[in-house]
């Protein structure tokens, strides 16, 4: 296998694109055609599914076995729920997250008319009119409001302008890399990984890599919401492995600087073989790595299995610190996921039994137990 290099220069510059291109769940096709553009590029062939999942294929020695590596194209944001009689937007969250986050964000409302530009607020944002009271209001979702870029001093004036209840909300990622490489954004999760993805890619790309078998790479845009890869990935898939974030965090043992593979997840264990085999890899190419387990976290591979699909299923994370805020991870963490996985698509399939649906329980594996006394009577 090749322990190719990862171009870093190509991963920041495609990684500041995708942060600027808006996709909260529901209203991801401006990226979904900047991806396909991508792939064009890479002379990778793909397909696209009615609401705009991405499923691209690079064909390995023998196609009698399938693996995936699956990223999620879309983002938290929110959507208007009200147009206000003081001429402000209410808005509920698309995804899961805090509204504490959301404060002070500049933002995008699209409507059917046109885009137009705004910041969220607090009910009560003026300390000069309000003083004490801004601190003791209540920290949630109805407890702010979006003052708009526009002259629109009541409702009537909002509903001229084009505003309805239902347009999508994004928020501005306002991304920094500094001199030593932190990376700050809102929307890494999973943006870096789509970025780590497409550089695996031309990296297969560029040195002429042989890989073994079949892998597919699957750009989900429903992640945030919970239907993911529900539909993308077919039966033919053996083998999958999530690329999304590790959530750094008092508690956690995820770092900025590594790769992490995920144990389990609100939803149960990722497979142990798989997970195992992971391991490996990370120890004998000396790529930094920790294990580790999230508790209030759900990736692709729920959403792939209660499908129905049989299949495998791994996470593999960068390390983001403030997940579903104002997030931060370090280019060396990127470059390890990718290292990782670049090595994953390069090997062999953890069983060669795993190709057929169903078959007898001869080399089916065994984990280590203890070793099963019969008792005689």
């Amino acid at each position: 296998m090749e322990n190719a290099k990862i171009d870093n220069d190509y991963l920041t510059s495609i990684l500041l694109s995708l942060l600027n291109i808006h996709s909260p769940s529901g209203y991801s096709d401006q990226i979904v055609h900047y991806v396909g553009k991508e792939l064009k590029k890479l002379k990778i062939d793909f397909n696209v599914t009615r609401r705009g999942a991405i499923r691209a294929s690079l064909k390995g020695v023998t196609n009698a076995f399938d693996r995936a590596i699956t990223v999620h194209l879309d983002t938290i944001g929110a959507m208007v729920s009200e147009l206000k009689e003081n001429g402000r937007l209410a808005i509920v969250p698309i995804g899961t997250w805090s509204s504490r986050f959301a404060e002070g964000s500049r933002v995008t409302i699209f409507t059917e008319k046109s885009p137009y530009r705004g910041t969220v607020l607090p009910l009560k944002a003026s300390g000069h009119v309000f003083d004490s009271e801004i601190d003791t209001q209540e920290t949630s979702w109805k407890s702010l409001e979006i003052r708009v870029d526009e002259i629109c001093p009541n409702k009537t004036h909002l509903l001229k302008k084009g505003f309805d209840i239902g347009d999508f909300i994004s928020f501005d990622t306002m991304p920094e890399i500094t001199d030593n490489v932190f990376i700050n954004a809102r929307h890494l999760d999973d943006k870096a990984g789509v970025a780590i993805l497409l550089s695996i890619i031309k990296a297969i790309r560029q040195h002429e890599i042989e890989i073994p078998v079949d892998c597919h790479f699957l750009f989900t845009i429903f992640e945030e919401v919970g239907s993911g890869a529900s539909s993308v990935l077919y039966e033919d898939v053996n083998e999958m492995i999530v690329l999304d974030h590790a959530p750094v965090a008092p508690g956690q043992n995820s770092t900025e600087f590594s790769v992490t593979i995920g144990m389990m997840d609100q939803t149960g264990p990722y497979d142990y073989h798989l997970n195992r085999k992971l391991v490996d890899l990370c120890k004998k190419y000396k790529i930094d790595y920790r294990k580790d387990i999230f508790r209030f976290y759900r990736s692709d591979s729920a959403s792939a299995i209660e499908a129905g699909n049989d299949t495998r299923t791994a996470l593999v994370g960068f390390g983001v610190d403030g997940s579903h805020g104002y997030e931060r991870t370090h280019i060396s963490s990127l470059i390890a996921t990718a290292n990782l996985i670049l090595l994953y698509i390069q090997s062999d399939p953890v069983f060669k039994r795993d190709r057929k649906t169903m078959s007898s329980l001869e080399g089916f594996p065994n984990q280590p137990g203890r070793k099963i006394i019969q008792i005689k009577t």
